[in-house]
């Protein structure tokens, strides 16, 4: 067990300050191997959920076991700073692993995979872990790695929750996984940025006080992807793309084109919720 697992009580009294989600309708998937059922995806309103989502992708990966001690060739291994509080503020959750599939399939030169990162619904999130996931030329691969493991694996890319996205460097995670924001449409990115426009995950002060990514939710991280949704009634995505320099020096482009299940659309017009929380939708494909 990791040394500061201990705080992981802390996380459980704490769980009205942690990370909550905007208002939206849930449908209680279950998030990790020990989840309960979801009995409501909304902090404020407590919606009830409208049952189990049923997972239509093609090339499912059903999860590789996630070596926690490697360093990738050309990324020296990174202690994390802040264990404590991350702990506490993500409610990272040791030996636990998340059981919500993972998904992808083919549409033309891109990868379209779907994530479920309901983490057992809002009500149960603070108390189900992360999904560790791994870009490569099969789709994208879910790993089996609890949260508390991660902080010291390089295996793992990007991790989700709800609708936290993070990657793995800085104070996320050991790796060199960095994250730039070019702008633009998805579909004019023919090549990655300037190096100088990628930035590993800050979103701790140097006295690991939490920096809020600015939505006026208490609690939420500042991740680098962080500007993929915004609320007005409901999770909205915002189709800014970014692009994901990979600690093998490998490059993605990334989207995230859906946060519900069902109902996108018309909650980025009408404001009207989805059905299917945290059931992401992601278009990506690796850089020439």
């Amino acid at each position: 067990m990791h040394p500061n697992a201990c705080l992981l009580g802390l996380s459980m009294l704490a769980l009205a300050a942690c990370t909550s989600d905007p208002a939206d309708t849930d449908e209680g998937s279950s998030g990790a191997t020990t989840a309960q059922a979801d009995t409501g995806d909304s902090p404020t309103t407590g919606q009830a959920d409208t049952g189990d989502a049923d997972d239509t992708g093609d090339t499912g990966d059903t999860g590789d076991t996630g070596d926690t001690g490697d360093v990738v060739e050309g990324c020296a291994q990174t202690p994390v700073a802040c264990i404590d509080a991350a702990i506490q503020d993500l409610s990272l959750q040791d030996d636990k692993v998340s059981a919500g599939p993972v998904t992808s399939e083919v549409d033309g030169a891109d990868w379209v995979s779907t994530i479920d990162a309901t983490a057992g619904g809002t009500m149960a999130a603070a108390m189900n872990p992360w999904v560790y996931l791994k870009f490569s030329d099969d789709g994208l691969r879910q790993l089996e790695i609890d949260d508390v493991s991660a902080l010291e694996s390089s295996t793992w890319d990007v991790a989700a929750k709800r609708y936290g996205i993070r990657a793995n460097s800085g104070v996320s995670g050991p790796s060199c996984v960095t994250v730039a924001a070019p702008g633009g449409a998805y579909a004019d990115i023919t090549a990655a940025p300037d190096a100088s426009s990628f930035a590993a995950e800050a979103y701790y002060t140097d006295a690991c006080a939490l920096i809020e990514d600015g939505s006026g939710l208490a609690g939420n991280p500042a991740f680098r992807m962080a500007g993929w949704w915004a609320y007005t009634g409901c999770v909205t995505t915002t189709a800014a793309p970014y692009v994901l320099q990979l600690a093998d020096g490998r490059h993605v482009k990334l989207v995230v084109e859906a946060y519900y299940q069902e109902g996108q659309a018309a909650c980025n017009s009408m404001g009207t919720m989805g059905t299917g929380a945290a059931i992401m939708t992601w278009r990506w494909s690796f850089l020439p």
